[in-house]
């Protein structure tokens, strides 16, 4: 009968013979200092250098390391689904084998999935996180990729991180679409969650051997971050379909404000006879105001009503977003307008596009942070 453990070491690889040896040994070492019971799994993309030898030869001496050597559909996605199918222990980790990912926070991961969490991602954009040592390309290309994943998933804030731990449930039957470097996309995309934490590192670049991104890699990225809004929006359900329910209440809301805004505008200056620019402040403060409420109520759906101070809190934050927002929105409109000579109306109309990510965004992890 095979043994079970505490915590599997997944650690997908492609010719590592510089670092293989060194991270089985240092996971090892963190499992005997921690008390872990655990496993180092490796899953091995056919490697043409010595690294399926020396991790056989690692193995015929550690009953607690194996190999899964991987002959067709390469990938580091590919490989790390096997390795969760393959695993014999409840907490599956997730780590690089170039030292980019320190394993000595390995402990942490396994506690934070021991005390309830789900998933716990390992973040380079958190306070405490940091890269090292990346050139300036693969630091754009990383933020850029960032960014994109927090459209779907706004509350982590690096959501294409390779290093994570996750519990066995959470992918155990999943319809994970694995493709390309970013697994964790499709774990958070795909799998049966609830709850996640994240832990800050600081990512080094590797020490040994050299980078296995292509240029075909950010392709990949795209089409995944298509397939789990089209398996989302399916499916009805999840993080992503929640996240696209609240941008889209978001904007219904924008749209009564705009009614509210007009309509007040033209009572209080045709009917009440108010001077047009009293009663175009008086129509946007109150426009706001509506934005607010049902925005409180509605999209972010916020648990605390009877906190009275809370809701002040929120609506002075939602107020001076909202200004940046008009700001912003002017500001675009006359850039667009005056200086690069886009018709006023198409320019007005991207401002208005830019400013409602502003709202939203700034709202999303301000105003209504846990919303």
């Amino acid at each position: 009968m095979a043994d079970t453990y505490d915590l599997t070491v997944i650690i997908p690889t492609f010719n590592e013979e510089e670092n293989i040896a060194a991270i089985i040994g240092a996971v090892n070492e963190i499992f005997l200092r921690s008390s872990i019971h655990g496993e180092v799994l490796i899953v091995d993309d056919s490697s043409k250098d010595r690294t399926i030898e020396i991790v056989q030869e690692i193995a015929g001496q550690n009953d607690n390391v194996r190999l899964i050597v991987r002959r067709e559909d390469h990938g580091l996605s590919q490989s790390v689904v096997e390795g969760f199918g393959a695993a014999r222990s409840e907490i599956l980790q997730v780590i690089d084998a170039d030292f980019s990912h320190p394993p000595e926070l390995i402990p942490r991961f396994y506690e934070a999935i021991r005390h309830g969490a789900d998933i716990a991602i390992g973040s380079r954009y958190m306070k405490g996180g940091d890269i090292e040592q990346w050139p300036l390309k693969r630091r754009v290309i990383s933020l850029g990729a960032t960014v994109f994943g927090r459209i779907l998933f706004p509350e982590v804030t690096d959501p294409v991180s390779g290093f994570f731990a996750v519990r066995r449930e959470v992918v155990f039957g999943a319809p994970l679409a694995p493709r390309g470097y970013k697994i964790l996309m499709e774990v958070l995309g795909r799998g049966r969650w609830h709850s996640f934490v994240e832990i800050p590192f600081v990512f080094k670049d590797r020490e040994e051997g050299t980078s296995k991104l292509r240029p075909d890699t950010m392709v990949d990225y795209l089409r995944q971050c298509a397939g789990i809004a089209r398996f989302s929006i399916s499916r009805r359900a999840g993080p992503v379909w929640e996240e696209w329910t609240k941008i889209v209440r978001f904007g219904l809301v924008g749209l009564s404000g705009i009614l509210v805004n007009m309509g007040l505008l033209y009572a209080l200056t045709e009917v009440a006879g108010l001077y047009y620019l009293i009663s175009a402040a008086i129509a946007i403060e109150l426009s706001i105001v509506n934005n607010f409420v049902w925005n409180d109520i509605w999209t972010f759906g916020a648990v605390d009503n009877l906190r009275f101070e809370r809701k002040v809190q929120r609506f002075g934050s939602f107020q001076a977003v909202s200004m940046g927002g008009l700001v912003i929105n002017m500001a675009i409109l006359y850039l667009l307008a005056d200086v690069a000579g886009v018709y006023y109306l198409v320019a007005n109309l991207a401002g208005i596009l830019i400013a409602f990510a502003w709202n939203y965004g700034i709202n999303r992890h301000y105003t209504w942070v846990r919303a």
